[in-house]
């Protein structure tokens, strides 16, 4: 039985134009002036606000259809579901055929997330926590690192990820991956998702990247971003699917460290070129769509589609790499801290993209694959817990599941509001957060997120995920 203020969102939608319905914990959402669009599901737990800004954003998704060819087959989104900056809500998953959309991926191509474990005890970290936090200060926050690269290393990141990275930088190492373990790097290309390389070209790069000849010094590779962000270093809590874990290499007790970034400034750069060009393709004397979201038709424009699905490749090939340095500068201090561990990966994979599935592409806006029998990773915020599952391939949601939590207050509320609430109101108590900004341990506090657990549960209930370990917090570093 729905609760009467439900019932009176829900009728005041409908007089907007939104036909909305509620069943359980799912979401159908349509415009009543679009009847031939496919209907959006959302996946949202009991008691959960509905944010109206980001119905009209899901439901003007589906309605993203080209004049020559190209239409939405399916729309549904995540529980981590809230609004989108640039008329994409985030948590939407979008199938499409005859048709791609860039502004459903945005300009943060491949922001994706990366774990690994480490046989190193919880008191063993902390008796030198110190040490290990001035070191990565220095790489994470003033620019310590070095991951300089010939013009050739940089040519191959671009056009294969990690594979063509790699094997270029075997060839002739640089920077600090000098003193990595390249063969372990080479053994874990297949716990990255896709190898960590798609069909990419150097000509989408920034030009400055990728000169003829020379060594390349990319400010931007190996950094974390602003947002939500971080590298975390947390312990495993539990462990629930104890087979999985030992297959993945995943035992109670152990350390954890997470990476959530993307592919910074290349995505910026790709993604407003092709928002644009997107735009720009559009039929001339056609209406523009009320929605501003361009398609482009693989009909009118199949090389567009081509060209566009290869750029967007080419960033995301840099976000893959991106993340396994932040990784790998992480393990060589805590080799340097701690000894020799081997801190392996678990597994790495992507939030915005567009992939091959389906009727033609899926496009998932902070949202993560979750096909069966994949693992997935689901942070929660910087004091509540993460969490480690695996893919059930639910079809029924494009075979995918929630990047995170989901932001219930927004930077701006937090920006404007935040400094006048304490500690225990922000959920700050006893978080340790390493950042040079102080109002990003704010914009970013447990009390901006959603709570985790039932994001969790809801999607463990409709079969799109089983957990397998959950970890804790130790501490995290925000750029």
């Amino acid at each position: 039985m729905q609760p009467n203020n439900m019932l009176r969102l829900l009728r005041a939608l409908a007089r907007q134009g939104l036909d909305v319905q509620y069943n359980h914990q799912s979401y159908s959402v349509r415009w009543a002036t679009a009847p031939d669009s496919p209907i959006a599901e959302v996946l949202l737990p009991a008691n959960f606000p509905v944010e109206v800004k980001a119905l009209k954003q899901l439901a003007n998704l589906a309605t993203v259809k080209h004049p020559a060819g190209g239409q939405v087959c399916r729309v549904c989104a995540t529980p981590d579901f809230h609004p989108g900056d640039a008329g994409v809500a985030i948590g939407s998953v979008v199938e499409t055929s005859g048709q791609v959309i860039p502004a459903a991926v945005g300009s943060d191509i491949n922001c994706g997330i990366r774990l690994h474990v480490v046989d190193l005890a919880v008191a063993d970290f902390l008796a030198q926590r110190d040490r290990f936090v001035e070191l990565m200060k220095g790489d994470f926050f003033f620019g310590n690192r070095d991951v300089t690269m010939t013009a050739q290393t940089m040519q191959a990141l671009f056009q294969h990820g990690v594979v063509g990275w790699l094997d270029a930088i075997l060839d002739r190492p640089t920077g600090s991956v000098v003193q990595s373990d390249l063969s372990q790097l080479a053994s874990e290309i297949d716990r990255i998702f896709l190898n960590g390389s798609m069909a990419g070209h150097t000509q989408w790069a920034p030009e400055e990247l990728v000169p003829a000849t020379g060594l390349v010094r990319d400010g931007g590779l190996a950094t974390i971003g602003g947002g939500n962000h971080f590298v975390e270093v947390q312990w495993i809590e539990q462990v629930e699917d104890r087979a999985l874990a030992y297959q993945w290499g995943v035992r109670a007790g152990q350390l954890a460290f997470m990476i959530h970034s993307g592919s910074r400034h290349v995505g910026k750069y790709i993604g407003g070129m092709w928002r644009d060009r997107a735009q720009t393709l559009w039929p001339e004397g056609t209406k523009y769509p009320t929605s501003r979201l361009f398609p482009l038709s693989s009909i009118a424009h199949p090389e567009a589609v081509t060209d566009y699905l290869q750029a967007e490749a080419t960033a995301a090939n840099y976000a893959f790499v991106n993340r396994l340095l932040l990784a790998e500068l992480l393990r060589l201090r805590l080799r340097q801290v701690y000894g020799d561990v081997a801190a392996p990966l678990v597994y790495d994979l992507p939030h915005n993209i567009t992939l091959p599935e389906g009727q033609g592409w899926v496009t998932r806006k902070g949202a993560c694959p979750a096909h069966d029998g994949q693992p997935v990773i689901i942070p929660g915020s910087m004091g509540t817990p993460s969490y480690l599952l695996v893919g059930l391939g639910n079809a029924d949601w494009c075979c995918s599941a929630s990047h995170g939590a989901g932001r219930s207050r927004s930077r701006f509320d937090l920006t404007r509001q935040g400094n006048q609430e304490s500690e225990a109101e922000l959920g700050l108590t006893g978080v340790d957060c390493l950042t040079l900004r102080a109002e990003r341990r704010i914009e970013e506090a447990p009390a901006a997120y959603k709570p985790i657990t039932p994001v969790i549960e809801a999607q463990v209930q409709a079969g799109l995920v089983q957990v397998v370990a959950r970890m804790r917090p130790i501490l995290t570093f925000k750029a």
